[in-house]
């Protein structure tokens, strides 16, 4: 399928598909991005805590581009000359400025802090997509919501003093509001453009705005930091991509439960890679979250 297709083209291929059917593909596709994002966060947590959180944004980015050079090559420019260009410039303002707050607490939270306090996006995005994209979020979404978000307070309540309740949890869930914008934005963009041309210009217009930021602490790297910031551009790259496609499939109020699921694949890479043993509430969390996902992907398979 050509990179420039909109989302009508994709619909069109699969005109037997019904409402509930392609919305629970789109969950699959949120949650395998999800599980990207997760690991790109645990290897750029390692990173940041060795660099300018800064400067190891913009080079996340900048090998995310790399990565998709590639593709360039293969099908040429004009696959991805996109339909809304201002709209992919807002996105990536938008996106730029969220993770410049995310990477700044990073280094500083423990990852699976980090996760439980960035789910609150969803309930921006969910507030956003009823204001201003006109899409009816009906109670059951809202009620897996709520649901996941008690099993992420049940996660972060015993950390509500000491580190969990400092300075950077508060710059981290101010990030939250931006990110929903910018997944607002990104649901918008898939009416004219495809997934493949949405996440190049985000990568490309997050490396431009970052730029000015990352020059002040430039600094030399070593050839395992290199390989670790291609395997990021990598995995940042299919997060994206899946979430996007993800949007293409369903509404976006019917995915972000499914977010909720990012809980469970931080908690397993912050024991891989920071020995951080999952607690007994975080165990008790995790299987609220678990279970309201599958409650309302059960539910919109039956629509």
């Amino acid at each position: 399928m050509p990179a420039s297709q909109s989302q009508a083209s994709i619909s069109a291929t699969d005109p037997k598909s019904s409402v509930g059917a392609r919305t629970l593909r789109g969950m699959a596709w949120m949650a395998a991005g999800g599980l990207s994002l997760c690991a790109m966060n645990a290897i750029m947590r390692v990173l940041t805590m060795e660099m300018s959180p800064l400067f190891a944004q913009f080079l996340r980015y900048l090998f995310a581009l790399l990565v998709m050079v590639p593709l360039l090559f293969r099908d040429g420019l004009g696959a991805y000359r996109p339909n809304n260009l201002k709209g992919l410039f807002w996105r990536g303002l938008v996106h730029a400025s969220s993770l410049t707050l995310f990477f700044m607490a990073l280094p500083h939270l423990p990852l699976a802090d980090v996760t439980a306090i960035n789910f609150t996006t969803p309930i921006f995005v969910l507030i956003g997509a009823a204001l201003l994209l006109g899409e009816k979020v009906s109670q059951a979404r809202w009620f897996a919501a709520m649901i996941g978000f008690s099993g992420v307070l049940i996660v972060i309540w015993p950390h509500m003093s000491g580190q969990g309740a400092g300075i950077w949890s508060l710059v981290m869930l101010c990030a939250s509001p931006l990110f929903a914008g910018s997944f607002l934005i990104n649901k918008a963009l898939t009416r004219h453009d495809s997934p493949s041309t949405i996440v190049l210009w985000q990568n490309l217009t997050v490396t431009l705005f970052m730029l000015p930021l990352a020059i002040p602490f430039w600094q030399s790297l070593t050839w395992g930091q290199l390989g670790l910031f291609f395997i990021c551009g990598v995995l940042g790259t299919v997060a994206h991509y899946c979430m996007t496609r993800a949007f293409t499939l369903g509404d976006i109020s019917a995915m972000q439960p499914v977010r909720f699921l990012d809980l469970i694949w931080a908690s397993i890479f912050g024991l891989m890679l920071f020995g951080n043993t999952p607690s007994s509430t975080a165990l008790i969390g995790g299987a609220v979250i678990v279970a309201s996902t599958i409650w309302i992907a059960r539910r919109e398979s039956a629509r």
